[in-house]
């Protein structure tokens, strides 16, 4: 399994970014997907979740009515749309798959080896 990050960069509060994950070797459409994002000093946070044919999202509170999490079955993609960014938003944000289990790629949902994850920047 393989999952790309990308989108992310440095956004003024109030401001949007559009983060994408692009995913190989897996059945895409069957797998439910996450986002999470990681802090510098603070553990791993959920931020959403989406079911392999979208019926189903869910959010982390402090996210909720801002971020959207979509996917592209076709293009084996996820996107999380962020809206309204705040400083508190800075993290490095990470996919990964949310079930089955067999297909993570990591323990917390935030694989940090590198060439993971996607650096979003709130900046005033």
């Amino acid at each position: 399994v393989q999952l790309v990050e990308s989108g992310g960069g440095s956004v003024q509060p109030g401001g949007s970014l559009r983060l994408s994950c692009v995913a190989s070797g897996l059945p895409f459409s069957g797998v439910t997907m996450d986002w999470y994002r990681q802090s510098p000093g603070k553990e791993c946070e959920f931020v959403a979740t989406i079911t392999g044919n979208s019926a189903s999202t869910v959010y982390a509170g402090s996210v909720k009515g801002r971020f959207t999490i979509t996917r592209a079955n076709g293009k084996n993609t996820v996107y999380l749309q962020m809206n309204n960014l705040k400083i508190e938003d800075t993290a490095v944000y990470y996919c990964e798959v949310g079930y089955p289990a067999d297909y993570k790629t990591s323990l917390n949902g935030c694989n940090s080896n590198r060439g993971r994850g996607t650096q979003v920047t709130g900046s005033s």
